[in-house]
Order: C-alpha cells, then sequence, then structure tokens
C-alpha cells in the first residue's frame, strides 16, 4: 500500500486493506498491522513521523522508504509462484457428511452460496471504485479477478447441492456400522492405495 505513494497511519492500512487485499488474500487485524510496523520501521524499510495539525490529534504516519521499496520489488519479482492455501471449512464438514443428514448439509451449503454472493458484490463494488484512479489499474485488475473467484464458487457450491444428493444415495449402501452408527469401511486402510508422497505415487506394501 505504501508503493502507492501515500503516508498512511496503521488505521490507514488495515481500512485499506479490508478495502482491497482482504478479498484475495488476507484482512489483518489492527494489532497485526501495527506490529508489523514496528518491525518494518526497526529494519528501515518504513519510516514514521508525527503530523500536528490545529484542532485535530496528533497522529503517527509511515512511509515506504528506499530500502523498502527495493524490498518489495524484489519480493514482487523474485519470490517463488506458491499453490495457495485452501482451508474450506464447508467442504471439510462435507468430508465427514456420515456425521450428518443430507438436508441439512444442502442448508450449509446454501448458506454458504449466500456468504459469498454478498462477498463477490463487494469486490465488485470495490473493483468499481477502483476506476477512479489509474494508478489503481491493478488494483482493479485484481479485485475483478476476486469477483469472477467468488462467483465460480457459487456455481460450484451450487453444484454441491445435487452432489450431496447423489452421495446420500451412495452412502445407503454402506452395510455394517458399529455402535457408535459408524459405518464400517469394507477395506479399511483402502485409503492408502495411490497415496501420493512429493509428487510421486507411494510405493504399494
Amino acid at each position: 500500500m505504501f508503493t502507492f505513494g501515500e503516508k498512511l497511519t496503521g488505521n490507514d492500512l488495515k481500512r485499506w486493506a479490508d478495502l482491497s487485499v482482504k478479498y484475495f488474500y488476507w484482512g489483518p487485524s489492527l494489532s497485526q498491522v501495527y506490529s508489523e510496523l514496528k518491525k518494518l520501521e526497526d529494519l528501515d524499510l518504513v519510516r514514521s513521523t508525527v503530523v500536528c495539525e490545529p484542532g485535530i490529534r496528533a497522529r503517527r504516519v509511515y512511509e515506504i522508504t528506499h530500502a523498502g521499496v527495493g524490498a518489495i520489488r524484489a519480493w514482487s519479482h523474485s519470490a517463488p509462484v506458491e499453490l495457495p492455501v485452501l482451508k474450506h471449512g464447508v467442504v471439510l464438514r462435507l468430508w465427514m457428511g456420515h456425521l450428518n443428514d443430507p438436508e441439512h448439509l444442502k442448508f450449509l451449503v446454501t448458506e454458504h452460496i449466500k456468504n459469498l454472493c454478498e462477498i463477490r458484490d463487494r469486490a465488485g463494488a470495490q473493483a468499481a471504485r477502483s476506476d477512479r484512479d489509474p494508478a489503481w489499474a491493478f488494483t482493479a485488475l485484481s479485485l475483478r479477478w476476486s469477483q469472477r473467484y467468488f462467483q465460480a464458487e457459487i456455481d460450484l457450491a451450487r453444484g454441491l447441492l445435487e452432489d450431496i444428493d447423489t452421495a446420500a444415495r451412495e452412502y445407503s449402501r454402506v452395510e455394517e456400522f458399529d455402535e457408535w452408527d459408524l459405518p464400517r469401511p469394507i477395506a479399511p486402510g483402502s485409503w492408502r492405495v495411490g497415496e501420493v508422497t512429493d509428487g510421486a505415487p507411494a510405493a504399494e506394501d
């Protein structure tokens, strides 16, 4: 955010992150923002000054240093391309769907779709706001990608509603259950077959 040429307070950074970066990466807490600012200032990657204006409470603003620009430019150019980390709570609950009933699973997915529609629309609104300034062209690009990403997730989630019925029909074929009403697999341990480690299939016993 500092690379857009503005001096910002910690509160500014938090607000700006909530309006942009959180739609495709992460929304930090205010305490995390100030903690990172202190670390960056200790490393001379940002510097701060106290601004006093008549009738306004003094505030500390931060700006990026020459070393900071070099560091963030080097990271942006040279950091390895990593797979995004996926932690999908709804799919985790579907994975444990045998502990629930299909109609409740459909309810969970429906609520998930509602949440996705809201965040999709907010990302789209922020993208439209970014069109006001050519300096934000890549910001708008990222937010429009987020809008399409959430729409794709909505489409996938809608497909799950039918998939739940299919899975429920298949699950009805389970023949044995234990005393906790948990299914007894036909071949315990068969999940190990075809196990992949570091990109290569594991050797079978």
